[in-house]
């Protein structure tokens, strides 16, 4: 299958797994699985059919993991970035020493005054790699790589999670825990 096409498929599963299930009637669990044959079944009926077999591609060759199957392949689920109401289920974990967060550099005054918030969703997101924030900055503008200092502020008692694609979560970092590039 083209990248263009499955680039497609994957923005559609995230806009309704991770902001507007309501949309096609889909109810998500408490910790955010849908029902597959559901998804695949509104997405025929709306005009936009989707076989398993092209849902299963997509979910193996994200490149960012964005979705994740329960066991049985049944379920599917957003593994992080959701502005509705889900609970994941991961455990807080000891950060490295640094994580690094990318953004546009429109965002770098508002960022120096009220730290690196969460807005609508239920975590801010860091990476453990330069070159993934940079990918996630580039998104919305030229890109600023912050350095966060996620050992200190867990040190601090604030808590961090990781996704199961490699993604930290935390609820917010302070403005003292950041690093700006000159």
């Amino acid at each position: 299958m083209e990248a263009s096409a499955i680039t497609k498929i994957s923005r559609k599963l995230s806009y309704i797994l991770r902001h507007h299930p309501d949309e096609i009637g889909l109810e998500l669990d408490e910790q955010g699985w849908g029902s597959v044959a559901y998804i695949l079944s509104k997405l025929r009926v709306a005009g936009d059919p989707l076989s398993m077999e092209v849902l299963q591609e997509v979910v193996a060759t994200n490149d960012k993991k964005r979705f994740a199957f329960n066991d049985d392949l049944t379920l599917i689920r957003a593994n992080q970035g959701h502005s509705v109401e889900v609970e994941l289920g991961y455990t807080a974990q000891e950060p490295p020493v640094i994580l690094f967060h990318g953004t546009a550099s429109k965002n770098l005054q508002f960022i120096k005054n009220q730290g690196l918030i969460k807005g609508n969703r239920h975590h801010v997101h860091l990476s453990s790699d330069e070159t993934t924030a940079k990918k996630v900055g580039q998104r919305h503008g030229a890109p600023v790589i912050l350095k966060v200092k996620s050992q200190a502020m867990h040190e601090a008692g604030h808590a961090f999670f990781m996704s199961d694609n490699g993604v930290w979560l935390t609820d917010f970092v302070p403005v003292k825990f950041i690093v700006f590039p000159m």
